[in-house]
């Protein structure tokens, strides 16, 4: 059974995201390692990049103070490398297709395989465009995560039936951020993803508070938190190990009552 396959195979998973090098490479590292003993089933890893569309204003100046701080991706590679023996959880990056071209997709999928990253999730990479990164994926057992929104409509089966590893499942419309309210019915998506094949689902966008995670868990087999991880970090700098292990804790603890 491969890494992403055991987040699931215990229940609703829970998915924490953190940009990398925010506020600094070195605590995010503490923070994927505190994380995974708070709970975390599978850890998603934000590649900073200068204009991330898909991201909110909290993720959207994580990003610009970590660029800020001299954060690069072969200083991620080198991050992950570092860590990989002692965090046994999948871990997946969050990018976009311009880093990746930058840096050679072939060149990043051989270190993404090479330093133990399971899977990338690229927003701004359509589905009928994903034979740009989707060979050097296989060719190096990385999972390219397919993404469904509310407005994906007829095209979610059509997603569904060649996902790999996971579904991510956009709950809101609009780009990333803590929202007091869930209004998309993310149960038909998730029907209608599991019609074609019984992969994973994991939803994510808004998702901030125990309560939104406990009902999202009714329907998902994974919850997804970004940008209240995130504004704990902005809040707390270097000290943030203590509060974010806190909330992951109680997300974990939410996703579990179901």
């Amino acid at each position: 059974m491969n890494r992403i396959k055991e987040a699931f195979a215990n229940g609703t998973a829970f998915i924490p995201f953190v940009t990398a090098g925010d506020p600094d490479l070195e605590t995010t590292g503490k923070l994927v390692l505190e994380m995974a003993k708070a709970g975390a089933d599978l850890i998603e890893l934000g590649i900073p990049f200068s204009d991330p569309v898909a991201e909110g204003e909290v993720i959207q100046r994580a990003d610009s103070r970590a660029l800020s701080g001299g954060c690069t991706i072969d200083g991620i590679f080198h991050l992950v490398r570092s860590i990989r023996g002692a965090c046994g959880v999948p871990l997946a990056f969050m990018t976009y297709v311009n880093p990746v071209y930058v840096y050679g997709p072939e060149k990043f999928l051989k270190h993404c395989a090479s330093c133990g990253v399971d899977a990338v999730i690229v927003p701004d990479l359509p589905f009928e465009e994903k034979k740009e990164l989707l060979p050097f994926c296989d060719a190096n057992r990385v999972e390219l995560i397919s993404m469904i929104a509310p407005t994906s409509h007829q095209r979610i089966e059509e997603i569904a039936k060649e996902a790999r590893g996971f579904v991510y499942c956009v709950s809101s419309l609009g780009v990333t951020g803590v929202r007091k309210k869930i209004t998309s019915d993310v149960g038909t998506m998730i029907s209608l993803v599991k019609r074609q094949q019984k992969i994973p689902c994991a939803v994510g966008f808004g998702i901030s508070t125990p309560e939104q995670a406990e009902k999202i868990a009714q329907v998902a087999d994974g919850v997804i938190v970004g940008s209240a991880i995130v504004k704990l970090v902005e809040q707390y700098g270097a000290d943030c190990l203590g509060p974010v292990s806190k909330y992951v804790r109680e997300m974990k603890q939410a996703v579990r009552t179901r």
